[in-house]
């Protein structure tokens, strides 16, 4: 196209009309080289052909790098931006500021511009995973949850996050007093709030000063996620063995720490509660249910799961299971009773299956043994064999 003859053209469009249908027209251009300049530019940059970087640079680089360092800003902060694709447009707008400032001797303030880009992303990065990490430590002991879902409100009234430890009420209480009556076994799906609290439901079927402490009163003794008064819910040693049965005693339940061996209460080579050895010693009896009338159903049947490999298969006890938690917390939500479920170690490792407790209020995975004890080929009359079991 002939530009000239657009300021010229005798059509019936006013001056102004025909100024902004060749900058639209110039722009296009332009953002059309810059596109092809960026491309060639990152082809370099990630096969690190130098001297064809240099050439880019040296030949194109003095017109477009300018107007595509700006574009590249203007992306990489944007909204709806994670912090690796931010940084990974700064990083190429930063090696483009780099090469244009080496080879052209201009573009410093530009370049100052991307770095300081570039160093503010990564302190808030920083931060951010910083404070993800503060949770994460406070979570240490398994089973020890932070509840962090109303943040926003809670910052605004100055209030440290809810710290929940699980083991310090499996003393008092069996699983199946909460799941699934009060809470359903699934962290993120219970949705919890003071609201539901002060109706009696959740952590207020207990927290209503009578059975505890109400929920209207002493707020620092849970929001305390954070603080060094939460150092005791981390450490099974730290445990102030008074009040635990005194509350024991008042609940109906049991807390004789004076069959404790040696005092301590027994843990894992992981360093996490046992509590099978804990019932064992006799060192407590929590109660079943908060309901009067409540029938206390104990399942007595084992599964036999085989194991593909050479280490030990599984006896899986539900007696033991049962004491503690109802039928309807397994099935048939993560199992069917069909015994057809197709289990492996990868979909526990997700939480499927035995990891929708293990690994997140019961001992861990890495314990190979404290499941995978049972010899192959053993004598096993009157323990179901599982339909799945050994095959790939």
């Amino acid at each position: 196209m002939d530009q000239t003859k657009l300021f010229h053209s005798e059509a019936p469009f006013p001056r102004f009309v025909m100024i902004l249908i060749l900058l639209a027209y110039s722009s296009l251009s332009i953002a059309g080289d810059n596109n092809d300049f960026r491309k060639q530019f990152i082809k370099n940059y990630k096969t690190f052909q130098f001297k064809a970087q240099e050439e880019l640079i040296r030949n194109k680089g003095g017109e477009l790098i300018p107007d595509e360092i700006r574009r590249l800003l203007d992306e990489a902060m944007a909204e709806g931006k994670s912090f690796n694709q931010r940084m990974y447009l700064l990083d190429i707008a930063n090696a483009m500021a780099s090469g244009y400032h080496h080879i052209h001797g201009s573009g410093e303030l530009q370049l100052k511009e991307v770095e300081a880009l570039i160093k503010k992303e990564l302190q808030q990065e920083e931060q951010r995973v910083a404070k993800l990490m503060r949770w994460k430590k406070e979570e240490r002991f398994l089973g020890n949850f932070v509840m962090k879902e109303h943040m926003a409100e809670m910052e605004k009234e100055a209030m440290a996050p809810v710290i929940y430890p699980h083991w310090v009420h499996r003393i008092w209480f069996d699983c199946k007093v909460c799941h699934q009556e009060y809470f359903i076994m699934n962290r993120w799906r219970n949705r919890i709030s003071h609201r539901k609290m002060e109706k009696g439901e959740q952590c207020g079927a207990c927290h209503n000063g009578k059975t505890a402490f109400g929920i209207d009163k002493e707020c620092e003794r849970c929001h305390l996620a954070g603080k060094p008064e939460a150092e005791r819910l981390h450490h099974a040693e730290k445990i102030d063995h008074g009040r635990i049965k005194e509350v024991a005693v008042r609940l109906g339940a049991e807390w004789n720490y004076d069959k404790l061996p040696n005092g301590k209460i027994p843990v894992d080579r992981f360093g996490f509660i046992d509590w099978l050895r804990l019932e064992e010693y006799g060192v407590f009896n929590p109660i079943h249910s908060l309901r009067e009338g409540f029938k206390h159903e104990v399942r007595n049947n084992k599964i036999l799961f085989v194991s593909k490999s050479k280490i030990e298969d599984v006896v899986f006890d539900h007696q033991v299971h049962s004491r503690w938690i109802n039928c309807s917390s397994c099935h048939p939500e993560v199992f069917r009773e069909t015994l057809t479920n197709d289990v492996k170690m990868l979909r526990m490792s997700k939480g499927k299956f035995c990891g929708y407790c293990h690994g997140k209020v019961s001992f861990t995975f890495a314990d190979c043994k404290r499941c995978h004890n049972q010899q192959k080929d053993a004598d096993l009359s009157g323990v179901l064999m599982h339909e799945g079991a050994g095959k790939k």
